[in-house]
C-alpha cells in the first residue's frame, strides 16, 4: 500500500482543506479498505444479535451512504459499533470526536434518520 506524506508549506489551511477532504472522500468512495493490515477493520462489524442482522444491514447502509460522507466533509468519521435493545452505538472519530455539536448531530440528525428508516431504532449513542 502507498502512504502519502502531507506537509503544509506556505499554503493556508483554508485553501488546502477542500483538496485534502476531496482526496479522502475519493478514497472512501473507491471501496478500498480504509486501513490496511490484519484485523484492522474487525470492529467495523460491531456487536449485535443474529436476529437483528437485517436491521443492522440497513443501519450500516444508511451510515455508509448518508452519514459518513456528510461528516467527512467536516473532517470527521462515524462508524457502526453495535446495536442492542433499540440502541445504535457509534464510534466518533476525527473532528467528530471533539466537535461540540457532535451530540446534537447524533440526536437530531443521525438518530432521526435511522429511526425514520428503521423503526426498531430507539436511540443513538456514541461509544
Amino acid at each position: 500500500s502507498d502512504f502519502i506524506s502531507v506537509t503544509k508549506g506556505e499554503a493556508e489551511w483554508q485553501h488546502l482543506k477542500p483538496m485534502i477532504l476531496g482526496a479522502i472522500m475519493e478514497h472512501y468512495m473507491s471501496g478500498e479498505d480504509v486501513v490496511d493490515g490484519d484485523g484492522a477493520n474487525d470492529e467495523a462489524d460491531g456487536a449485535y444479535d443474529a436476529e437483528d442482522a437485517d436491521v443492522v444491514a440497513t443501519i450500516k447502509e444508511l451510515l455508509e451512504t448518508r452519514v459518513r460522507p456528510a461528516v467527512a466533509q467536516d473532517g470527521g468519521d462515524i462508524t457502526f459499533a453495535g446495536f442492542r435493545d433499540g440502541t445504535v452505538y457509534l464510534h466518533m472519530r476525527g473532528a467528530c470526536a471533539g466537535c461540540p455539536s457532535s451530540t446534537a448531530t447524533l440526536r437530531h440528525g443521525i438518530e432521526n434518520l435511522l429511526r425514520h428508516f428503521c423503526p426498531e431504532v430507539e436511540e443513538v449513542q456514541a461509544v
